[in-house]
């Protein structure tokens, strides 16, 4: 699988309903982690924090509600999607789920064809390249399905990575992302990059927005890492 993917996390301390929700999501391009409980959800967003959740409600110990709302209060993962399951049908029950912080919900039982779409949703909003979005910044334009980048109508030639490093910096302008969370993003978490490569494609990138000439839109945040605009 590509480092670019877009990963989900999978929340749902049934076995057999972690492993149906896992194969679905793989089958559609995605790459999947799985938590058998709320605790463990934490930790896995700790360590990589994913694009969206899929989150049951009843679970034991910490519940799905109670992780909505432990994630939803912090400004670090507050912005990822969050799409609730639940067996709960009354209406008051999913308006507290959205009133938690929820950006969707799903009663069980559910729709898989459904369930996909409604993650495609979420994903159009966090992650628009990687759904054939195009993406525009200023004169910048990046269209991630013919993979084609112009600057003020005239095309510009980018490596690979330097498109992945482009599309991650578009999608979220004036973001500041550290050399980790670049390698994480776009190299993938299971391949050893030294951080100072970051720094080589970040030149390259830099170097191909202004091949027609025009400013340097890639601004370095010292000690914290490199942002657009």
């Amino acid at each position: 699988m590509s480092a670019d993917q877009p990963t989900v996390l999978v929340v749902e301390d049934e076995l057999a309903q972690r492993e149906v929700l896992a194969y679905n999501l793989e089958a559609e391009g995605f790459r999947v982690s799985k938590a058998a409980s709320g605790d463990e959800a934490m930790l896995l967003v700790d360590e990589d924090s994913p694009d969206i959740i899929v989150l049951d409600w009843m679970m034991p110990n910490l519940s799905g509600i109670e992780v909505c709302r432990r994630l939803k209060s912090r400004p670090d993962t507050r912005s990822i999607p969050i799409i609730m399951l639940s067996a709960r049908t009354e209406e008051v029950d999913k308006v507290r789920g959205l009133e938690t912080g929820a950006d969707d919900y799903v009663v069980k039982p559910y729709s898989v064809v459904e369930l996909m779409a409604r993650v495609r949703t979420q994903l159009r909003r966090v992650r628009p390249a990687t759904v054939g979005i195009r993406l525009e910044f200023d004169d910048i334009i990046l269209d991630s399905e013919t993979h084609k980048v112009s600057r003020g109508s005239k095309p510009l030639k980018l490596g690979p990575t330097e498109f992945r490093l482009l599309s991650t910096f578009m999608e979220k302008p004036g973001r500041v992302w550290s050399r980790e969370q670049l390698l994480d993003r776009v190299w993938g978490r299971d391949i050893y990059v030294d951080t100072r490569t970051v720094d080589v494609h970040i030149g390259r990138l830099r170097k191909a927005l202004t091949q027609h000439g025009g400013d340097d839109p890639v601004r370095t945040v010292r000690g914290a890492g490199y942002a657009l605009g």
